[in-house]
């Protein structure tokens, strides 16, 4: 989530973490319960500077590694702004070891390292063997390094990886409540993060899992689910595949999109429009990320500023958060950070529409606000509509104009698809719920 950085609308991933001494090779994806705890420890919460944050570790990682600095990166650089830990968070029970020792991980779709000792501390078995390498990563609103360490690792009865790479934090910081983080990011996101073997890539639980033989495919397909209370189980993870009893429809694919830096994760290409015809965003390069709670949109561009014919040539770099708040007529709200709408202004509210290979994803009203029942958990006003819409902080054209967090996942199945290098979505009983 990458956890500390910030985020939304995150959640309690329950899962079965019994030791198992052999392989067991699944024939069918194997699924997991997911639960959805609100984290109201710390006071309220500002969920558009965490996602922010996020969103500025996210891009200069890329960066990093583009100029061949992603060990500089891990070990050195600072996001230098104060923000709270996530709200929500998914959390996942996984054993280390044998005899496994359990330890509470988030779980994370926009970095790859696995690691532990943030709060329980590492617990060695036979099983265990540390290497020569030292190992760190910079989050949006936490770090942690320490030691490199293969294990094994049970992620659930069947689910059991052997001589799986983890850390072992000797410091971190921004890990409140957690054991650490299990990693299910593109396996690139590990370049940088070892010393001294800077170029050796890490392979994720999930790589190791299929190259193991214990999953049939490399893919992990995530159900979420809106809800309005504060900790409820309510959706799944499931290994190998995907769980079609969670479908009302097939599932569409996109690939990972070539434009950087959103190609370094899971990275898509995507228009939005508001309503019948008001474009938001023009086709860009966005990232789909569970780490993120809000659906984030890029400012105007630098461009703007320029002569009206150079402006036309780059049209498609338009300020899409002020479009959209022009076109819902919402007003920055304060206490929250998020943008407000009066009750009036939520029933005029129309849909957004999200347009990826030829696909387009509808996100209805509903959708587009924060649970109404939880508004004063995160410092807002009982009787307010808060929109789940919120601005990434950059600008747009710069290769990462939006990012698809949970607020967006929880109405449509996706598919994390690392063989095929792409992205996928289904609509859901619940994508048109009118739960909020």
């Amino acid at each position: 989530m990458f956890p500390s950085a910030a985020l939304l609308t995150t959640v309690l991933l329950a899962l079965s973490a019994a030791a198992t001494p052999f392989v067991t090779i699944r024939d069918a994806p194997v699924t997991l319960p997911l639960a959805r705890k609100l984290n109201l420890t710390g006071g309220t919460k500002n969920l558009v500077k965490a996602a922010q944050a996020r969103a500025k570790a996210l891009r200069a990682l890329a960066e990093a590694k583009a100029s061949g600095n992603a060990e500089a990166f891990h070990t050195d650089a600072v996001i230098n702004e104060a923000v709270d830990n996530q709200a929500v968070t998914y959390v996942a029970s996984v054993g280390v070891g044998s005899p496994a020792t359990t330890y509470s991980l988030l779980i994370d779709t926009g970095s790859s390292n696995t690691w532990v000792g943030a709060g329980r501390a590492y617990v060695r078995t036979g099983t265990s063997t540390q290497t020569t390498n030292r190992v760190s990563v910079t989050y949006g609103s936490g770090s942690f390094s320490g030691t490199e360490f293969t294990d094994q690792v049970t992620i659930a009865s069947g689910l059991v990886i052997s001589k799986q790479s983890i850390g072992v934090a000797t410091r971190s910081t921004g890990f409140g409540g957690v054991d650490g983080i299990l990693g299910i990011g593109p396996v690139d996101l590990t370049s940088g993060t070892l010393t001294p073997a800077t170029s050796t890539l890490i392979p994720t639980v999930t790589d190791n899992l299929f190259s193991q033989g214990t999953i049939t495919s490399n893919e992990i397909g995530i159900s979420f689910n809106p809800t309005n209370v504060a900790e409820t189980v309510n959706g799944e993870l499931t290994w190998g595949g995907t769980d079609s009893s969670k479908l009302t429809g097939a599932v569409n694919f996109t690939p990972i999109t070539s434009t950087f830096p959103a190609s370094e994760f899971w990275g898509i290409n995507q228009s939005i429009r508001y309503g019948a015809s008001t474009t938001i965003l023009s086709s860009t390069a966005g990232i789909v990320d569970t780490g993120t709670t809000l659906v984030l949109l890029a400012s105007g561009s630098s461009l703007l500023k320029f002569p009206p014919v150079q402006y036309l040539i780059s049209a498609r770099f338009i300020d899409a958060i002020a479009a959209y708040q022009r076109a819902t007529g919402a007003v920055a709200d304060n206490a929250t950070g998020l943008l407000r709408l009066t009750t009036t202004q939520f029933n005029n509210l129309q849909s957004l529409f999200f347009t990826t290979n030829g696909v387009t994803y509808e996100l209805i009203p509903d959708a587009q606000i924060w649970p109404r029942a939880l508004n004063t958990a995160i410092g807002g006003n009982a009787n307010s509509v808060y929109l789940i819409v919120a601005d990434l902080g950059t600008t747009s054209g710069q290769g990462l104009d939006f990012i698809n967090g949970f607020a967006f996942l929880e109405r449509f199945y996706s598919v994390f698809d690392t063989t095929n290098k792409r992205v996928g979505f289904a609509t859901t009983p619940n994508t048109r719920s009118t739960i909020n």
